[in-house]
């Protein structure tokens, strides 16, 4: 028993006329999975004539087993006296091995029918993770103070987004979860599927967050294919594929970070910032005090500018500075007052005598012969 591809036209001919039951689907649109198509009184005739559209497996069924199948498009004439052809495109060597075990418990006997099961791809299933899942982000690194390795910051997301399933293998689908249900749709699996498919979404966020893959957290809606790619690799939807489904695409919309994970981020580009500007500031410090060393005249106004900075940046830069000019025995103050004390100003001469007031060397005179000042 099984299918005969009828002549090309053959629906237009005198053959028309011949068959006795002409058994069709109409399209299974994106929601029926699988639909029972039989004659009226369930047997079907020799020379009855089967219809399969282009994205339609038609499985003939009769007393619990499996006679013939095809998911190549065109009209079959049923004949009881051939054999199975399983001609069948892309599924020939799974319908074989389902003809050979393919059995159905509890099955009414005497029973004829034509399973269409639904070839196409199944879009527009929407997913979301009802919690935070967490990620680690290297697009803001933390550098660990001690062995200066970098770790990733820990935030929390929500995905958002949408997949496509198709039926791969049909003989499981229909002994895994179809059976010989008049109508199956997708509404009666689709929430399990959608829990097992953000279990799998989870598994590989953790992947793209690892060491070896670095993917930013905002940049996860740009990683389609990576998602794809990681998913197969990993097998990590195997409780779908157990069922004879398969994940075609998949697609992550928009990607939201909870309060506290936005915080930690804001904190990041804070003190980022920070040490920038701080850097910034202590070279800014140091080129004014040596500007202010090299203008007489100008010292106070340069160290007007230097107190300015110190105070924007805490005292911190200032603080370095200024102790590296008491090190040396010079102070800020001194420098913006105008005056230079000999050691600094390298005016010591012999006996040691320098006017206190301006610095300059003593000639051997009992006044200072630059501001008068008594030596």
């Amino acid at each position: 028993m099984g299918l005969i591809r009828a002549a090309v036209g053959a629906v237009g001919s005198t053959l028309h006329d011949q068959w006795k039951e002409y058994i069709r689907c109409e399209d299974l649109g994106n929601d029926i999975l699988m639909k029972r198509v039989s004659t009226p009184n369930g047997v079907i005739s020799k020379d009855s004539a089967i219809q399969v559209a282009p994205g339609q497996v038609a499985v003939i069924f009769q007393n619990g087993k499996i006679l013939d199948a095809t998911a190549e498009e065109g009209i079959y004439t049923f004949d009881q006296s051939a054999s199975p052809t399983f001609f069948a495109g892309q599924f020939g060597e799974v319908f074989k091995e389902m003809w050979t075990r393919f059995t159905y418990n509890g099955a009414p006997n005497k029973e004829q029918a034509v399973f269409y099961i639904n070839a196409k791809e199944i879009i527009d299933n929407k997913f979301g993770t009802p919690a935070p899942i967490p990620f680690q982000d290297w697009s803001h690194p933390i550098p660990n103070q001690m062995t200066g390795a970098m770790t990733p910051l820990r935030v929390e997301v929500k995905c958002f987004g949408k997949y496509t399933f198709v039926v791969s293998d049909p003989a499981t689908f229909m002994s895994k979860i179809a059976g010989t249900a008049d109508e199956y749709r997708k509404d009666a699996i689709i929430e399990q599927m959608r829990s097992e498919v953000i279990g799998s979404f989870q598994n590989v966020l953790n992947e793209l967050g690892n060491s070896e893959h670095k993917v930013p957290v905002l940049e996860l809606p740009s990683a389609t294919d990576e998602i794809k790619k990681t998913m197969d690799e990993k097998v990590f939807d195997q409780p779908i594929r157990d069922r004879g489904i398969s994940i075609k695409g998949f697609v992550v919309e928009s990607v939201t970070l909870d309060e506290e994970s936005n915080k930690k981020i804001d904190n990041y580009e804070l003190s980022s910032n920070s040490y920038m500007q701080q850097g910034t500031l202590t070279g800014a410090y140091a080129q004014a005090v040596q500007d202010a060393a090299k203008n007489e005249n100008g010292a106070a106004n340069a160290f007007m500018g230097v107190g300015m900075m110190n105070m924007a940046s805490g005292g911190m830069v200032g603080g370095t500075a200024q102790g590296a000019f008491q090190n040396q025995g010079v102070s800020a103050q001194d420098l913006a007052n105008g005056n230079k004390p000999a050691a600094a100003a390298g005016a010591a001469v012999e006996g040691g005598k320098f006017c206190a007031n301006c610095g300059t060397p003593s000639t051997g005179g009992k006044f200072c012969t630059n501001c008068g000042k008594e030596l």
